[in-house]
């Protein structure tokens, strides 16, 4: 981790190291969404990204590029993605280059819906320092409604459902299915993937206090452990989902 701190440090913008810290914090937010996303049937993000930092010890020098991978994917340790941009001065990735990386190296992360961005911690760094007109230039490049830079959203409907901080809608829509998949599928209780995990991991990681009730009331294991020693209440503090913590 004080490595990576490093390489943020190391000639950033204190602005954007604040930036960094504030994506890594709330992270959490964005894989809530993504993971509710792959269950949709119709699409509901226009777009889902996170930005990486990237090293590469070149002539004695650590160099560092932040870029975005998408296809994202995470355990609660490790995101996997694939990256969207070509390095300037990097040799080890290239664009359309699979990539795991540790939450710790994530600089930002952004997701859409309906044109309306969430997160987005160091465009809203960038655009602070725009004028107006660089500004509207820079929002319609992407094509996106970036909002308030002083006001940053991480869930939707954030100020008119301040209870979405706390879970998820589609976990509490989806009470009924959830319970009746588990009734009618009661082996993926226990069913384990090759890492170890469990479904009570998954929907630990993802903060839904709704799946998990279910899942503990239909006979989950709370104490299973995935190959790396973590029971769903490791994932749970990791992440500082708060709300999880008692039921786990």
């Amino acid at each position: 981790m004080e490595q990576t701190t490093i390489f943020f440090a190391d000639g950033e913008n204190p602005k954007m190291i604040e930036a960094f810290k504030k994506a890594q914090e709330t992270f959490k937010y964005f894989w809530r969404e993504l993971s509710w996303e792959y269950r949709r049937i119709i699409p509901g993000l226009d777009v889902a990204c996170v930005k990486v930092a990237f090293t590469q010890d070149i002539n004695g020098e650590t160099v560092v590029e932040h870029m975005w991978i998408n296809d994202v994917n995470f355990d609660g340790d490790t995101i996997y993605g694939v990256l969207v941009n070509q390095p300037n001065d990097l040799t080890n990735v290239n664009n359309g280059d699979e990539v795991q990386i540790p939450v710790n190296q994530i600089s930002d992360w952004l997701f859409a819906i309906d044109g309306k961005t969430y997160g987005g911690y160091t465009i809203q760094a960038m655009r602070s320092e725009m004028s107006n007109d660089e500004r509207k230039d820079h929002d319609e490049a992407w094509g996106l409604d970036f909002g308030d830079f002083n006001d940053i959203l991480v869930v939707n409907e954030q100020k008119e459902k301040p209870e979405n901080l706390i879970e998820h809608p589609m976990s509490k829509n989806m009470k009924q299915s959830l319970i009746d998949f588990v009734k009618n599928n009661p082996e993926e209780i226990t069913a384990k993937d090759e890492l170890g995990y469990t479904f009570l991991h998954r929907e630990t990681i993802a903060g839904n206090l709704t799946s998990i009730e279910i899942l503990l009331e239909a006979g989950a294991d709370k104490n299973a452990k995935t190959v790396s020693g973590k029971t769903p209440l490791d994932f749970a503090k990791q992440l500082n989902w708060e709300h999880l913590i008692p039921v786990l």
